[in-house]
């Protein structure tokens, strides 16, 4: 007799159990529903998703820590990790200032601020003060001393990423300095320290639907979806450009790497909507260089390249600064030379870096950007109170592509990307088993990609299967380091 053939109820709730992306994609359409009919009720349910991206952060300096000192270790060469991040930070300078450029001439076409002559008198300037909490940008030397840890384990406690990575970075390079001989059991512990971070990570992530339903019911809840007619020129403007913009991005990886972008899209469609419906990419981060290194990126351009975007490579929030800071200006009438719209370049590219976990950094570099102009009231930002977090789906995607793209950009770069094994994995031909043996990236041996043990959802997605084609690496073999990459 033919195999029975399940009812459609049956698939779908099969779906449902072992799907992440299905699970979150009920959990976004539930939020919506549930924040349009009951708004009271769906703005209590914030903390949800609050708790969630809570639960995250804990884990994220731990495992940036532990990838880039196994990375510097394994790589056995700190001088290919220093080219590493010089050509990360080229990278980043080149795409956002790219990112800028395209606001700049959307916002000029577009003109979503023409005829609206508003009154800056009589916005409300309060209410910019209340989102910023009284802060401000730091300058570029107050920068450069935050990056720089106060105390091994304050980094850790304040979770502060540069500081994670700075930490990270002597680590391994004193491992390299002192040999595996003089310390045999430091590298073995660190590497089961993120297998266990891994797991954890795996854990939290059966929480994300909850967390993303919390999270949306919130937003409709409590901002409406009438402000987006309101806004409507303003909001299509800004998604326009950042679609152009994704579609340069998946240009230069075509060109750089011969990857495609939408392979790499539906490759990480749960980490994406995830990030989508948390309007946060720290949310994903664990997930995302777990990813990135199944494709073949090698641990220490991962390790380097994805944190420091974060906090470099702000594309999705470099757009929405050239926008909006055009959009009030031409709100309230003040018509912007060629000089002044290339002054505003010039100072988001310095404002941009100082405002990743910045409370309302938004505001606080329009702000900046206003009065460094004096042709536009500093309080005319108050115009985007209503519309900035409806733009968090934007800043969000084009963030966590660019900073991807950036990873896949520099590893190629620099010899750190084994190419056939992304484009297997993208294909979805290098599924992860058991007993697959083999090579790592780049064609060299390397240690198991620590991965969680959750099953279902999580093992869908990778997580609970060990990384194909990668046996485990003794300590004995890591006396003598590896060729120089590149």
């Amino acid at each position: 007799m033919p195999p029975s053939v399940p009812s459609l109820s049956r698939r779908v709730a099969r779906t449902l159990r072992t799907s992440l992306f299905a699970q979150v994609s009920c959990a976004l359409v539930l939020g919506i529903v549930v924040g349009k009919l009951w708004p009271d009720t769906a703005t209590a349910l914030q903390p949800l998703g609050d708790g969630f991206t809570r639960l995250i952060k804990t884990v994220i300096s731990p495992l940036v820590f532990c990838v880039v000192v196994v990375g510097i270790a394994k790589a056995g060469d700190l001088k290919a990790f220093g080219r590493i991040g010089v050509k990360a930070l080229i990278w980043f300078e080149i795409a956002s200032t790219a990112a800028l450029v395209i606001g700049l001439v959307a916002a000029n076409v577009g003109g979503p601020g023409k005829g609206m002559n508003v009154d800056p008198s009589s916005l409300n300037t309060a209410a910019v003060d209340e989102t910023t909490g009284g802060g401000h940008l730091p300058t570029t030397t107050e920068f450069v001393l935050n990056a720089l840890p106060q105390s091994f384990v304050g980094a850790f406690a304040e979770n502060e990423l540069l500081q994670v990575l700075i930490l990270a970075c002597l680590v391994g390079a004193a491992l390299l300095h002192l040999g595996h001989t003089k310390v045999p059991k430091i590298l073995p512990a660190i590497e089961q320290a993120q297998e266990i971070v891994f797991a954890v990570v795996g854990f939290i992530m059966r929480l994300a639907p909850l967390a993303v339903f919390g999270a949306m019911a919130h937003l409709v809840g409590n901002y409406g979806l009438g402000v987006m007619r309101t806004y409507a020129k303003l909001i299509v403007l800004c998604y326009v450009a950042a679609a152009l913009f994704v579609v340069l991005l998946a240009v230069a990886l075509k060109a750089v790497t011969g990857l495609s972008l939408w392979k790499f899209l539906r490759y990480i469609r749960e980490e994406m909507l995830l990030a989508l419906g948390t309007a946060s990419t720290e949310s994903v981060m664990p997930r995302v260089m777990q990813k990135l290194r199944r494709a073949g990126a090698r641990d220490d351009a991962v390790g380097l390249v994805l944190p420091t975007g974060y906090s470099f490579n702000l594309d999705g929030a470099s757009l929405y600064l050239s926008i909006g800071t055009l959009f009030i200006a031409q709100a309230v009438g003040v018509d912007l030379s060629l000089g002044q719209q290339i002054t505003v370049v010039l100072v988001l590219m310095l404002t941009s870096k100082g405002m990743a976990g910045i409370p309302g950094s938004a505001f606080l570099a329009l702000s900046a950007t206003a009065s460094s102009l004096g042709a536009i009231p500093a309080g005319a930002v108050a115009l985007l109170l209503g519309v900035d977090r409806i733009m968090d789906s934007m800043r969000v995607v084009t963030n966590l592509l660019g900073n991807c793209v950036a990873v896949f950009a520099v590893s190629r770069w620099e010899g750190a990307l084994d190419t056939a094994r992304a484009k297997r994995t993208l294909d979805g031909e290098d599924a992860p088993t058991p007993d697959d043996t083999g090579k790592g990236a780049g064609g060299t041996e390397d240690a198991p990609v620590p991965v969680g043990t959750g099953k279902g959802a999580d093992a869908e997605a990778g997580i609970g299967a060990p990384v194909p084609g990668i046996p485990a690496q003794k300590t004995e073999d890591l006396k003598e380091p590896a060729p120089e990459a590149g």
